[in-house]
């Protein structure tokens, strides 16, 4: 079971999973998000133009975002509608650009950065980031992009908040310095980073 948790099963239109303490944390997280953004290779298809047939998505006709998606890339292309309610627009103008999008198009709901670690850390080193929920899982994988490369600033805080603790690891909520605390609401940009890290 790739999802173990309900509240994540039931967004991929699965049924049963677990419940447990990390289950509050992935409901806040599937409830309070209204926007997705994301790399080109998160969504996939390749490097370089789009061509003929273009790619759609690791997902099928009913990802499970339920809300605009927006894909950072240098290849222009038109927004590709699927069912559910979500939409990708594809954003060539940078990662200002595809905030704001998102910002507007989530309506005071939370946007979420689906990765992958290098958008993660453009938007750290931009300062546009308000808080990354990380997910530690006990895995060995030998490789991959490593989140934290190549930042001198801004510095995260030590983990703020409890942790949830479930079968797929432990999740660690952590606040950047610029606006630690400060979502949406309270004047921060209400942008937040969801990984999951192998160990």
């Amino acid at each position: 079971m790739a999802l173990p948790l309900k509240a994540f099963r039931e967004g991929h239109g699965e049924q049963g999973g677990e419940v447990n303490a990390s289950t509050p944390i992935a409901e806040e997280i599937v409830g309070g998000v209204g926007g997705t953004i994301m790399g080109r290779n998160m969504f996939g298809g390749g490097p370089g133009p789009w061509g003929d047939k273009p790619w759609n998505g690791h997902w099928g006709d009913d990802p499970p975002f339920h809300h605009p998606v927006f894909v950072l890339t240098r290849h222009p292309r038109e927004p590709l509608e699927l069912h559910g309610a979500t939409t990708f627009h594809f954003v060539t103008d940078g990662i200002e650009s595809a905030l704001e999008q998102a910002q507007a198009a989530a309506a005071g709901k939370d946007v979420s950065l689906g990765g992958g670690a290098n958008v993660v850390r453009q938007y750290l080193a931009g300062r546009l980031l308000d808080e990354m929920l990380i997910s530690l899982v006990p895995v060995l994988l030998g490789g991959g992009a490593r989140l934290f490369d190549n930042l001198a600033e801004p510095r995260a805080d030590a983990p703020t908040g409890g942790d949830g603790r479930g079968a797929g690891g432990d999740a660690h909520p952590v606040r950047t310095t610029r606006e630690a605390g400060r979502g949406r609401q309270q004047g921060g940009t209400g942008c937040v980073a969801l990984w999951q890290r192998s160990t």
